[in-house]
């Protein structure tokens, strides 16, 4: 199996849900915990259909099948290469009828009104601003972390076309980065409707944020209650082991 649908420098990873499996790059970005904790909180109805954008390897759409009813997911990603592994991980899991991911630039505005209207977007977006912090000498990361080839308004403007109305979009970012992404999701009139934020541990400052927000609704914000990935004796919290299946009640919410 590995030798048909792996490359030397690639790996396969078992996500531990329902057999499936994703191919990542030994030595380049994979996916982390902000990929699983959006999967999660994202609430995907039966026979929805989803976009995924800044799709990457996929991580986030082979998640969504293996814990909800999903109908179809498209995958978007402007790496190749990243289409390439996410495209033998849908083979290798035999997924061919739920998944597909097209290497495509979201801001290609002119293609994404080709695609069918969405019920629901996902995207983990790069956080960083262009010009902030220490930029990875490999292309790869830092395409992914930081805002090179598209950004925050890029994102929220091809939610916004893709969307049905009054369909959601679930998103993971950075806390520094909220004030913006409010104003922009209300520029292109999709409304806040639910925010949750992540904290390392209870004594830490949030370090990530979720947001749900809909295409053309009324406004009322809901606050949920913060998510900690940590006790302080720095093992994993019971709702974080559910998250990842290492409890009883099983993987998801």
């Amino acid at each position: 199996m590995n030798s048909t649908f792996l490359k030397e420098d690639e790996t396969l990873d078992d996500l531990q849900l329902k057999g499936l499996y994703v191919i990542q790059k030994k030595s380049t970005f994979r996916f982390g915990i902000d990929a699983v904790l959006l999967a999660n909180f994202a609430d995907i109805k039966r026979n929805a259909s989803v976009i995924d954008l800044c799709s990457g390897t996929g991580i986030i759409p082979f998640i969504l099948v293996g814990k909800t009813p999903v109908g179809k997911i498209i995958g978007i990603e402007i790496q190749k290469d990243m289409v390439d592994m996410a495209n033998r991980s849908v083979q290798l899991n035999d997924v061919q009828g739920k998944i597909e991911f097209i290497h495509r630039d979201l801001k290609d505005l002119k293609y994404l009104k080709t695609l069918p209207k969405a019920d629901v977007v996902t995207v983990n977006p790069p956080y960083k601003l262009k010009d902030s912090g220490i930029v990875s000498l490999k292309d790869e990361d830092a395409i992914a972390r930081h805002e090179i080839c598209c950004d925050l308004e890029d994102v929220i403007k091809a939610a916004k076309i893709v969307l049905k109305d009054n369909g959601k979009i679930y998103m993971i970012h950075r806390p520094d980065r909220f004030a913006d992404i409010i104003c922009t999701m209300r520029k292109y009139k999709i409304e806040p409707k639910f925010i949750r934020m992540v904290h390392p541990n209870i004594n830490k400052a949030p370090n990530m944020v979720l947001i749900k927000g809909q295409n053309n609704a009324g406004r009322f914000l809901k606050w949920d209650a913060p998510l900690y990935v940590h006790k302080l004796d720095g093992s994993y919290t019971d709702e974080i082991d559910k998250i990842y299946g290492r409890s009883k009640k099983g993987y998801g919410r």
